[in-house]
């Protein structure tokens, strides 16, 4: 089933991550790539506080991996692959130990580990239309 919802502010995205983790199987690896400043990492950090992590930090971009622990859903990862530039990198972060680890994963720049991620994730992509809102869009398997 897609899902394309038109955020016009912030104060939108808590009501748009409840809706994101009622619509995805749990254990989900949530991929994303949008341009720099989009939103990404400030949706992430609202499907986590919707997930009941309290202790919610920015984006992992210069340690590349956050990992916290719901007291819903258990261990969940939020990677930023924006400074990786190869698979070495992936791999020294333990990339596969994370990607078949099931558990809840969110990617920022997924990308850049195309190769290595299963055939099973949900894209979610966020754009900029012409107005200045922005179009949150991912498509489950049913």
């Amino acid at each position: 089933m897609k899902h394309d919802y038109l955020i016009h502010s912030v104060d939108e995205l808590r009501g748009l991550a409840i809706e994101f983790l009622e619509s995805v199987p749990a254990n989900s690896i949530v991929c994303m790539d949008a341009e720099m400043g989009m939103g990404k990492t400030t949706f992430i950090q609202y499907v986590l506080l919707a997930m009941g992590i309290e202790d919610v930090k920015g984006s992992p971009t210069y340690s590349i991996v956050n990992e916290y622990v719901s007291p819903i859903y258990g261990k969940v990862y939020h990677l930023d692959l924006y400074r990786t530039e190869t698979e070495e990198e992936l791999y020294d972060i333990g990339i596969e130990e994370i990607l078949y680890s099931d558990h809840f994963v969110f990617i920022e720049w997924a990308s850049r580990a195309a190769a290595l991620l299963p055939d099973e994730v949900i894209d979610l992509s966020i754009t900029l239309e012409e107005d200045g809102v922005r179009r949150f869009s991912w498509e489950v398997r049913d």
